[in-house]
């Protein structure tokens, strides 16, 4: 019998490679295809090419076939050379000294006779990205940019950008940027333009910051030529190269309005583009040119709407959202002009639930007289979604809407049906809105505590409804018969309550209702401070011990401080101050109007501008010497330039010049704290009591606002000595030159300090940080916020020298921690003058 022939070798699947031997089988292959000039040469080599590629994808080092790979590149294969480009992109990158190899034949393909060739290793020659190979880079770089074939052209344009990346000193030497800009202008090819307009727009961005030339070629691309060259050629151009030649046009500052209507009519068909982004595009720049003309920016919006609910209607829910997202911002701006339209914000059954969210957030701006009552019923049908989280924030956007109506008659009436749905969330939800419902309309307590009174207790089990009912029972106990009965079981299960807020809210409601009802309420007081002593969450046991320390005091001081006479609240505060919306607006078409915050709170750091807001802070007003002097903008960029001012005042400069420039200053709130004893009159029992086994402090104490129960405050650190650096008394520094200072000083130094718990408190009073900085040299000349933040601008100046430093000083109360960017004249002496600065900080309060 003859022996059985042993079967062919099976070829390893390029998606199984089996590791070293593999790579040295391919090592092998391709060296014998290396001069190979056989009919099928190609197609052998097509197939090892992609078991290369196979394994490189599978995360196998082939690095050792780079030779190979690279003598096998001379052929006239496209595909080839994409497979043969693509392994030495990967491998030059992690291989430097191999990268050397490649240069020769991408040299040479560079002149091939094949315009696809020619770019294809062009695009690979400026993406091995190797600091080494930089001289081999100008050469084919300048010869792409001349090149008769668009397609090398676009390649080029784009290179110069990663050349720049790589070696900035390179690409400005060689003079790119002008070749780009003069290749821009004059380029029959739409793609070639747009390519050399992003990167123009990349290379002199990052240069501005230290060229003053890069920020005049960039105020260029802003010029009326090349916009208006720009947007007579838009329909050429591709959607993505529309969306940013149109992103250039929104920061456009015509001469005049005759120029605004031309570039409007010539995007007047931009609006009807099916792609969404291009529309959002068009529309951010009708908006932003319309600014100064109030009758044409209204106008813009009656124009904007139909292609914006166009858009809705069609293409994904993911577009749809972010078109909804842009409609929501335009709608807190003029909800009058989509109330009409309100039928399009109903919620579809198919749509996902976040966008039935921000539909209903849009149904409760657009509420008013006319569509009230249509609105409110197609709302309540929603409260039976068995989308848990859809009903609740329907029955919010009910609330909300009662909350800014005048006749609320209908709505609180189906308020109060949501309480018979007998359903858990249903009658939370309900609760807390008909709280906020008695604190601006205490006139219908009458019908809501009647309803709200049947209510067991035992049958809410979400926190925040509980504590609305518990605050009812407290605030309207005089008209709750069994109130006392009902808030005594509660206290009764005290030790079962597992939320501190319900349990803070219980000791309010039963001091509240002592003080109406005192015998029946008598021994649930009692019981509750006892309970509310032995809490082991921090904020419930202070709670009690003041309310104790109150009532051990002086009984009417604390019916004084626990239920004083209370207004109807009249306006309810905004979750966002009124600069985030007009920043968020300045960013129109843009992930910030998605997130519903301003770019510089969701991107890195090395990413945000000079100038970056703090989340709560509101305008900026001139500080108590500085001249009143009203600063125009003319353009709000991302630099912020116009640190002074935000976009709401820019918008108010007309209405302020003319009658003056107003300046508004802080008020100390009133003093709450009652008399000084109450803070002070501490038994040794108590203080055991609080602090078991420590110090014992005695009445003459100083406390500040974070220590009203006594516990004392850690020793204050020792602030730093202050630096040899004498600052001129009486600097003088107008608001204008401060502004052009600090739009062109570069960051000197970027630091965070402390305040003592005394000096935090003392912000109270912004304006005394003020006065205190102005004892120690340091001037104020902007200021601004709410608590906890507050922001000031300072400067102060060298004494005998001309040389200035300016600081933005964020301070945070809560955490008394306070945030430094100075900038300097003489950056040399910057460190001493922050050493100053702090030092004089760390004293505010102490004093």
């Amino acid at each position: 019998m003859a022996p059985t022939a042993p079967s062919p070798a099976k070829s390893a699947s390029p998606s199984q490679p089996s590791g070293k031997s593999e790579v040295s089988d391919l090592k092998q292959q391709l060296r014998q295809l290396a001069g190979s000039r056989a009919p099928d040469a190609d197609d052998q080599r097509r197939d090892v090419f992609k078991r290369v590629i196979s394994c490189m994808t599978a995360g196998i080092d082939v690095s050792a076939a780079f030779g190979e790979m690279v003598l096998c590149s001379a052929t006239s294969d496209v595909v080839l050379k994409k497979m043969c480009y693509l392994y030495v992109g990967v491998h030059a990158r992690a291989h430097p000294d191999l990268a050397l190899l490649t240069i020769n034949f991408l040299q040479r393909d560079c002149r091939d006779q094949d315009p696809t060739i020619r770019g294809l290793a062009l695009r690979s020659l400026c993406s091995l990205r190797v600091p080494n190979l930089v001289e081999y880079l100008v050469a084919p770089l300048t010869t792409g940019l001349k090149d008769p074939s668009a397609y090398v052209r676009m390649v080029a344009s784009v290179g110069a950008a990663k050349l720049y990346h790589i070696s900035t000193t390179t690409c400005l030497d060689a003079d790119l940027p002008a070749a780009l800009k003069a290749l821009m202008l004059s380029d029959s090819d739409a793609q070639v333009v747009a390519n050399c307009l992003h990167s123009l727009l990349e290379i002199w961005t990052l240069e501005a910051a230290n060229s003053e030339a890069a920020a005049r070629e960039i105020e260029t691309l802003y010029s009326k030529p090349v916009v208006f060259y720009l947007l007579n050629r838009i329909k050429e151009f591709s959607e993505w190269a529309q969306c940013h030649v149109l992103e250039l046009a929104s920061k456009f500052l015509p001469s005049d309005n005759n120029e605004i209507f031309d570039i409007m009519n010539l995007l007047e068909d931009r609006l009807q583009h099916a792609n969404g982004a291009v529309v959002l595009a068009t529309i951010k720049v009708f908006l932003h040119l319309t600014m100064s003309m109030t009758d044409v920016h209204q106008q813009v919006y009656e124009r904007i709407k139909a292609p914006l609910l166009t858009l809705v209607g069609a293409g994904s829910p993911e577009q749809s959202y972010s078109v909804l997202c842009h409609l929501h911002l335009l709608v807190m701006r003029a909800p009058m002009l989509f109330s009409s339209d309100y039928k399009s914000f109903y919620c579809q059954f198919s749509d996902p639930s976040y966008v039935k969210k921000l539909k209903l957030e849009m149904l409760t701006a657009i509420a008013n007289e006319s569509n009230t009552y249509e609105i409110v019923t197609e709302l309540c049908e929603y409260a039976g979604n068995v989308d848990v989280p859809i009903a609740r924030e329907s029955i919010r956007a009910v609330g909300k809407i009662a909350l800014q109506q005048y006749d609320v008659n209908a709505i609180v009436d189906r308020l109060l049906q949501f309480l018979e749905m007998d359903k858990d969330y249903v009658t939370a939800e309900t609760l807390v809105l008909v709280k906020d419902l008695l604190r601006k309309y205490p006139q219908w307590s009458h019908d809501c505590i009647a309803v709200v009174g049947n209510i067991s207790s035992q049958n809410i089990q979400e926190p925040k409804g509980k504590a609305a009912l518990i605050w009812m029972l407290g605030e309207y106990s005089q008209d709750m018969h069994d109130a006392p009965y009902i808030l005594e079981s509660l206290v009764d299960n005290w030790d079962e309550e597992q939320s501190p807020e319900v349990r803070l809210h219980l000791l309010t409601a039963v001091m509240k209702c002592f003080f109406k009802r005192p015998p029946e309420t008598q021994k649930a007081l009692g019981a509750t401070l006892a309970a509310g002593l032995a809490d082991t969450h921090q904020d419930v046991h202070d709670r009690a011990l003041f309310y104790y320390r109150l009532l051990q005091h002086d009984p009417a001081v604390a019916e004084r401080v626990v239920n004083p006479p209370k207004q109807a609240v009249s306006v309810f505060a905004d979750t966002q101050s009124s600069e985030i919306k007009d920043r968020i607006f300045d960013e129109f078409n843009s992930l910030s109007v998605v997130y519903q915050k301003p770019s510089y709170m969701f991107t890195d750091k090395e990413h945000r501008g000079t100038f970056e807001y703090s989340e709560d802070l509101t305008n900026l007003t001139v500080g108590v010497e500085a001249p009143e002097t009203v600063i125009s903008a003319q353009r709000y960029q991302e630099n912020d330039n116009d640190l002074l001012l935000s976009t709401s005042d820019k918008e108010d400069n007309v209405t302020r010049a003319s009658n003056g420039s107003s300046t508004s200053t802080y008020n100390a709130p009133p003093d709450l704290t009652g008399p000084s004893s109450l803070l002070s009159s501490q038994t040794p029992t108590e203080t055991a009591l609080i602090n078991p086994g420590g110090p014992t402090y005695s009445a003459q104490t100083n406390f500040s606002l974070d220590d009203l129960l006594g516990l004392g405050v850690p020793d204050t650190p020792a602030p730093p000595s202050p630096p040899a650096l004498t600052l001129n008394s009486k600097p003088v520094l107008d608001p204008g030159t401060f502004q052009k200072k600090w739009g062109q000083l570069a960051l000197s130094l970027s630091q965070e300090c402390s305040l003592s718990p005394q000096g935090a408190a003392s912000l109270m009073n912004p304006q005394s940080l003020i006065r205190h900085m102005q004892s120690n040299y340091i001037q104020c000349i902007a200021s601004g916020g709410q608590p906890p933040n507050y922001k000031f601008f300072f400067y102060g100046q060298k004494d005998g020298a001309t040389a200035f430093y300016l600081v933005e000083c964020i301070v945070n109360t809560a955490s008394a921690k306070a945030q430094l960017k100075i900038k300097a004249d003489d950056g040399t002496t910057a460190q001493s003058f922050s050493t100053l600065f702090q030092s004089a900080l760390s004293k505010f309060g102490l004093s």
